[in-house]
């Protein structure tokens, strides 16, 4: 067991296209929610070595102080291996220096903030507020700390959104000069605000576009490592590529969802049932095939995509025995390429169709 996700579900604000796990912050609830926490992590818990510790929401940064120094007294429980990531999320208004002197007598080592866009239009649909200035001025008080792996989201795909909006948003993110970047396609879910409101999504092919458009740029400055991120050598996300790699891990805390001793589970999403030690409402026990199919699903999202020689030493099964990669590699979906099999980089885009052609 390497890694292990916390969720903080508690946010000031809601944005319109979250559909994560959350609420509103409620100073009443917070306690509460921590104390159940702590017990949550103390029942299953089994004292393993942990190497990537990632705190996710909501928005964990909307913590006020003490509960955010109770959060990481209950963090301690956990036995981290000396060359451990460490990350926290954080809204950019959220961070000063109170903050950042906190997580890091706490041992954080890598902060991944939501930023999303510069364009005040996307910003007014997603219901957020910040401008470039405040991003530069938030990541140089981090720097002044000692964080030297930061993290930054952008959301691109917005309704109303053109071209020339993303190419202004890519070049203010690489003036951040930050040491990772997560790109994400918005995606309309039901349960969220602009899901209830019945939007539709943007044209496809300018969708595609904006993706190439990233792709091209970024792959500039940054190592291009999975289909949506992006990081400067050295400076890969440990924790996200344990999920790629399809490993065990534990997720803690409302909403949260792990995968142990072959079974995926997800925590209940209903405050009032953690509260009352009820912490899981769904699992799968998973197959074989199950967990190979997941080995295909995760693996191809990395750039480099599947070690041949690594899958049939996890399953004792060549994977062109299972899989139908031949008439892939045929068509050029697939390329075989110094051990590994991996999507052909001009077809990232369509990798969905890929896989249900695999799978």
């Amino acid at each position: 067991m390497d890694s292990v996700y916390v969720h903080i579900p508690f946010c000031k604000s809601i944005c319109s296209y979250c559909d994560f796990c959350k609420m509103l912050y409620n100073g009443g609830f917070v306690t509460q929610y921590l104390n159940a926490l702590l017990k949550e992590i103390k029942m299953r818990y089994n004292d393993e070595v942990i190497s990537t510790l990632y705190i996710g929401g909501g928005t964990p940064s909307c913590l006020k102080p003490k509960e955010l120094k109770y959060l990481m007294e209950i963090l301690r429980s956990f036995k981290l291996a000396n060359d451990y990531e460490f990350t926290f999320e954080c809204n950019l208004n959220d961070i000063n220096d109170e903050l950042l002197e906190i997580l890091k007598e706490n041992g954080v080592n890598r902060l991944s903030i939501g930023i999303e866009s510069f364009n005040e239009k996307k910003l007014k649909f997603m219901e957020r507020s910040h401008t470039f200035a405040d991003a530069k001025e938030k990541i140089a008080l981090c720097r002044t700390y000692g964080f030297n792996n930061i993290n930054v989201d952008l959301i691109y795909g917005i309704i109303g959104e053109t071209l020339k909006d993303l190419k202004k948003d890519i070049e203010l993110i690489l003036k951040l000069d930050v040491e990772h970047v997560s790109t994400y396609s918005l995606i309309i879910e039901d349960n969220t605000k602009i899901g209830i409101d019945k939007m539709c999504p943007i044209d496809e092919d300018l969708d595609a576009d904006m993706y190439e458009y990233i792709t091209k740029t970024l792959s500039k400055k940054y190592e291009h490592y999975e289909i949506s991120n992006f990081a400067k050598s050295g400076y890969y996300s440990r924790h996200n590529m344990n999920y790629w790699d399809n490993k065990e891990y534990y997720g803690f805390g409302l909403g949260a969802s792990g995968y142990l001793d072959g079974v995926r589970y997800e925590n209940t999403r209903n405050l009032t049932k953690y509260l009352q030690d009820q912490y899981i409402a769904k699992q799968d026990f998973l197959s074989k095939t199950d967990i190979m199919d997941n080995e295909i699903m995760l693996g191809f999202r990395k750039i480099k995509g599947i070690n041949l020689q690594e899958f049939f030493n996890k399953y004792e099964v060549n994977i062109q025995d299972v899989y139908d990669i031949k008439t892939l590699i045929q068509i050029k979906d697939l390329i075989y390429k110094n051990g590994y099999l991996f999507i052909n980089p001009k077809k990232l885009y369509i990798m969905n169709e890929i896989l249900i052609k695999l799978l």
